[in-house]
């Protein structure tokens, strides 16, 4: 199967799902696409017990496909770019003090809050896996997804200061939790850590991501205001994200990071000289519209990842306790800060329940755990967190906008 008929492929089950949901379920974009993809992946499945369908080609040729280079060398970065394009820096700088705590100390703590928990659980079960392997499922389902947010959270109607506080930890935590899993993959691959190693990384990959994405958004800005051409300031921001983010992964530093920094500042930074309202108008239609389409093809290839699954009932009791661990470390690392440090990050009560219940998981984990090396322990990996991007989805995503009204 070609890349060309590949590709219609998803876009013709994206539209087809697309119109199923609207037409009839009318649950939120990515939601309705994710459970209608879903559903048609279990009938896959399904079908080899009474039709004569063969089931196992097409899981082959999903295994083929490598949906986790899919998703982390070609999607992330036009995702993270479009959301960050359509964020307001200056509402997001109003919560840069949670925002920053969230994403950097969370994100750490989370991992290991995980992984000792998830350590535990493998121990109660009987199953033989190594706690670096449990410290890699942490940094991988620690992050809140930031496709997963921007797509779901956004149209919930929470509180703003929320909002931009949820959205803003979604769109840097997932560098650290990237740095973190490369170090912890690095440490498997070897069978050693070393904390200068780790630091390098850290350095390599976060701040070496920032500094390239400050130094591409301000030559895209310099490009964008020296012409008045909406069509050519278009492709402009369609080639420096392509070739940004191809550079970045090239290098070995962030292009999420890269992406979401170039973003914040095509959209934010000096607009009035940068481009004329219309070219604004365009550029953000582009964007926006491009976002969708990839999104939609996002949720159904991660709905996908259930084809080529190995299920067991001992993993499925495994996925289903981890979903309660995943909540936990959420619930700790957003009211630890907010009644130790009150003052620093100025949040209610309400307002860290929604924070706590808002931290969404998605494609990100999938494409992480996705990326270990084939073994038995990956299997067991890709089942849990399989699980908890379900449930975050599904459950989370489809109750955020009734918890926030109650909260």
């Amino acid at each position: 199967m070609n890349v060309y008929f590949a590709l219609t492929l998803l876009i013709c089950l994206s539209a087809g799902f697309a119109y199923l949901n609207q037409r009839f379920l009318k649950l939120p974009f990515v939601i309705g696409l994710f459970f209608v993809s879903t559903i048609f992946s279990l009938f896959l499945i399904s079908t080899k017990l009474w039709l004569n369908i063969p089931i196992e080609e097409i899981k082959t040729f999903i295994q083929l496909a490598n949906i986790d280079k899919i998703i982390l060398n070609y999607l992330l970065g036009f995702l993270l770019f479009a959301g960050a394009l359509q964020t307001d820096w200056n509402k997001l700088k109003q919560q840069i003090k949670p925002i920053a705590t969230f994403a950097l100390g969370g994100v750490l703590l989370s991992t290991m809050i995980v992984a000792s928990l998830f350590y535990g659980l493998t121990k109660l079960f009987h199953l033989e896996i190594s706690f670096i392997y449990c410290l890699v499922f942490g940094a991988l389902i620690s992050p809140t997804d930031p496709i997963a947010v921007l797509g779901i959270l956004l149209k919930a109607n929470v509180p703003k200061n929320v909002e931009y506080t949820i959205v803003g930890e979604s769109l840097f935590n997932d560098g650290v939790g990237v740095v973190l899993f490369i170090a912890l993959l690095d440490t498997l691959n070897t069978g050693s850590f070393s904390f200068s190693h780790f630091g390098f990384l850290f350095l390599q990959e976060a701040v070496g991501g920032i500094l390239i994405g400050l130094a591409m958004g301000y030559c895209l800005y310099l490009l964008l205001r020296s012409i008045n051409h909406y069509q050519t300031e278009i492709l402009l921001t369609l080639a420096f994200v392509m070739a940004g983010y191809s550079f970045c992964n090239y290098i070995h530093i962030s292009g999420a990071l890269s992406m979401v920094v170039m973003g914040l500042m095509v959209g934010n930074y000096r607009q009035d000289t940068a481009t004329s309202d219309l070219t604004q108008k365009h550029v953000h239609e582009f964007w926006e519209l491009l976002d969708v389409i990839l999104n939609s093809v996002l949720f159904i290839l991660i709905a996908f990842v259930l084809i080529i699954i190995e299920f067991n009932i001992k993993y499925i009791l495994v996925g289903s306790i981890s979903i309660v661990i995943v909540l936990l470390s959420r619930i700790i690392i957003v009211y630890l800060p907010h009644f130790v440090m009150p003052s620093l990050l100025k949040l209610t009560n309400k307002e860290a329940n929604i924070i706590s219940w808002g931290g969404l998981r998605g494609g990100l984990s999938l494409a992480l755990v996705l990326s270990l090396p084939d073994n038995e322990t990956k299997n067991l990996l890709l089942i849990v967190t399989y699980f908890c991007v379900l449930f975050s989805i599904m459950i989370q995503g489809l109750t955020i906008e009734k918890f926030a009204k109650q909260a």
